[in-house]
């Protein structure tokens, strides 16, 4: 039964705001990082996912996520098309309406696809991706969503996520490095980023709407709330100072799009364990965030890996080591319904949450390549040399970001 709470309703409403923002948020991040002959086909990528994602969310992907529960693995269709949905039915939290955690989850849908996107800039057709973006959302995210947070197996086995490390950025992360694979090295670099202030326009998007992310995730305004929004804010800052400092150690200048990558990967870090942790904690996450991701890059870079925004080093590094830090940092005295970590001499719930994000992890890859390889089957995913050297915004859209002299 529905007790509606109107300022918990319209947080959520809010909240529901700022994580769509991110989605333009990103499209601008990703617009900024790469060539000028590739700006509009990056960012389209993410509008697309807006526009799609909210079809499928709709037509099937709420009631797979949240929706009755077959092996653990996956919802049913019992709220296929919003059946059932209506003014009066409670979400999961009764304080406010199911219909505002619908629109609320159907944010997180579609920026997680999106976020792959920026691995394989400049070198996939469009027509793949959206095939692409339908698929993985079926085989991938909504399995995850439910298994995580719709009253799944590994929820009941005891894996927390707060706003989404395992469920957005590790399994993200993990794709887009699959894709890296499929797809080999772009046969056109483009020099880029060809607009930095593109790309802090972006992070600045991102950054704001991340408060609504990760504190909206309580469902409720509350002390945890407030703790979440401040750990987020800790975390981003202090990640990206450290990935400055990293910066003008190894590359000899304070680099600001160095900063701002720190600062993305502080957020996507922060995002499972913002709810369940001390700000104290929040900050060494930020720590490890600006070292580990930033390192990350450096060795995907040693390796040839031609992962064209750093999807993998950001969101699927810091998306796993996010998750093993709430298994480390955890902590009941901040939020009475997550557990307390290893710091606090609980071997088990750090067992299961590092179990998890490694088995995620494996998942997506797995699946993501595999999707991809048959999509080839049917339709080339990756575009033609002319297509790459003239530019995928007149090749693929027949447009240009900026006019040509």
């Amino acid at each position: 039964m529905l007790h509606l709470d109107t300022g918990n309703t319209g947080f959520m409403i809010l909240c529901g705001s700022l994580v769509m923002l991110m989605t333009p948020g990103l499209a601008f991040f990703y617009g900024g990082l790469v060539g000028r002959k590739n700006v509009l086909s990056i960012m389209i990528q993410s509008f697309i996912s807006l526009c799609w994602t909210t079809v499928v969310w709709y037509v099937c992907g709420y009631s797979l996520c949240f929706s009755g529960d077959v092996g653990g693995i996956i919802g049913n269709l019992d709220m296929a098309f919003l059946r059932h949905v209506d003014l009066m039915a409670p979400s999961p939290n009764d304080s406010i309406p199911l219909i505002v955690h619908v629109a609320y989850q159907m944010m997180f849908a579609i920026i997680t696809p999106a976020l792959i996107t920026g691995a394989f800039a400049n070198r996939v057709s469009f027509k793949a991706y959206t095939i692409f973006l339908i698929g993985w959302l079926l085989l991938v995210y909504f399995p995850m969503v439910h298994m995580i947070w719709g009253g799944g197996a590994l929820q009941k086995w005891g894996v927390l996520d707060f706003a989404g490390g395992i469920v957005v950025h590790a399994i993200a992360g993990m794709a887009a490095l699959a894709s890296v694979f499929f797809l080999g090295a772009r046969r056109v670099k483009e020099k880029g980023p060809h607009s930095v202030p593109l790309v802090a326009l972006g992070t600045g998007l991102l950054w704001f709407g991340w408060y609504g992310f990760n504190a909206g995730s309580e469902l409720a305004v509350d002390e945890v709330t407030a703790t979440a929004f401040l750990n987020t804010d800790l975390a981003a800052s202090v990640a990206a100072a450290v990935w400055l400092i990293w910066s003008v150690i190894f590359e000899k200048k304070p680099k600001f799009v160095g900063l701002l990558t720190g600062a993305v990967a502080g957020l996507a870090t922060i995002t499972p364990a913002a709810g369940y942790v001390t700000p104290s904690s929040a900050r060494v996450i930020g720590i490890l965030a600006g070292t580990v991701c930033y390192f990350a890059i450096r060795f995907r870079v040693k390796r040839g890996w031609d992962d064209a925004l750093d999807v993998w080093g950001v969101h699927g590094v810091g998306g796993v080591l996010g998750i093993i830090s709430l298994g480390v940092f955890a902590t009941l005295s901040v939020n009475a319904f997550g557990a307390d970590g290893l710091a606090a001499g609980n071997a088990e719930f750090f067992g299961k949450e590092v179990a998890a994000a490694l088995g995620a992890s494996a998942y997506a890859f797995a699946v993501s390549y595999a999707m991809l390889w048959v999509i080839n089957k049917f339709t080339p995913v990756r575009v033609t040399k002319e297509e790459e050297e003239a530019g995928l915004d007149e090749a693929l859209h027949g447009e240009t970001a900026y006019e040509t002299t």
